[in-house]
């Protein structure tokens, strides 16, 4: 890929236009640019369009070149700057931990208006990654505690790294392949986000997901290994009318009802997200 040359006056406005140029997505390519260059630049948003005019210095242009080559690979703009807002919290992220999508607000959504009535609650986000899930709850119900697992050290760590950079103190975390290192205890509700993405799906070859760690990812041959093991496991966890909430693909959401209604969970409702999709199935625990 061709790069800026760093040996002529280079403005603010000309390096977001030459950065555009050079990305092949159109509905991102701008946002893209701009993120990046805010980034390098330490500067607030509004400061690109206000100074476009001012002149970028050469070690600056130097790290744009470097970034924009890596984003026009397809390497995502969360790992380039290392952070990523969710539900307004700004979380630490890198190769280890999953990005935290926009649709996945929608659970934090359903989870809050589960628990709204119940004082002193105690959740359970299962592979927790970021934290994204754990955390957002936490800071909105300060009255519960939270517990939050996951099998990797490394993600448990940045999880825990979140949670203290945003002084959120009432999640506990625990390295846990799903509830293999819990004890006997009992919660109000399960939260979870797991790996649904079908093993031979494309994107693990040629897009965005193939940076990001395939645990957190593949779902197995149809989607559904981790739903198969955090289902039946919940009887064991949830209390009498405890609640089960959970994210998955757009396709699944018929067979997980299925799955569910085995496992004699009842009150079972999948909720679309904003595109209309199926995307997020609650049941409750008799």
């Amino acid at each position: 890929m061709p790069q800026l040359a760093t040996d002529r006056v280079v403005t603010v406005g000309e390096l977001i236009q030459y950065g555009i140029q050079q990305l092949t997505d159109p509905t991102t390519a701008r946002l893209d640019c701009e993120i990046l260059l805010c980034n390098i630049l330490k500067q607030p948003h509004y400061f690109l369009y206000a100074h476009s005019d001012v002149v970028v210095e050469q070690r600056d242009i130097v790290d744009f070149n470097s970034l924009i080559s890596k984003r026009a690979n397809g390497f995502p703009v969360a790992y380039l700057i290392g952070e990523k807002e969710f539900w307004s919290l700004r979380l630490q992220v890198n190769q280890h931990t999953l990005i935290p999508r926009p649709e996945t607000e929608l659970l934090v959504e359903q989870a809050l208006a589960l628990i709204e009535n119940i004082n002193n609650c105690k959740i359970l986000d299962l592979g927790t990654g970021s934290g994204a899930i754990a955390l957002a709850i936490a800071r909105e119900r300060p009255d519960c505690s939270v517990t939050a697992t996951d099998i990797s050290l490394p993600t448990l760590a940045m999880a825990q790294q979140n949670a203290g950079l945003l002084g959120i103190r009432n999640v506990q975390f625990i390295h846990s392949d799903w509830y293999a290192s819990l004890t006997s205890q009992s919660f109000d509700l399960i939260v979870s986000n797991p790996p649904y993405v079908e093993s031979g799906d494309s994107g693990f070859i040629n897009g965005d997901i193939r940076y990001e760690p395939r645990v957190a990812l593949d779902g197995g041959s149809f989607g559904l290994d981790a739903f198969r093991r955090i289902v039946p496991g919940a009887n064991m966890y949830l209390k009498s009318g405890g609640k089960l909430l959970f994210e998955h693909g757009h396709a699944q959401g018929e067979l997980i009802r299925e799955l569910l209604h085995a496992n004699r969970f009842i009150e079972i409702l999948t909720r679309q997200d904003y595109a209309g999709l199926d995307r997020i199935t609650l049941a409750v625990l008799p």
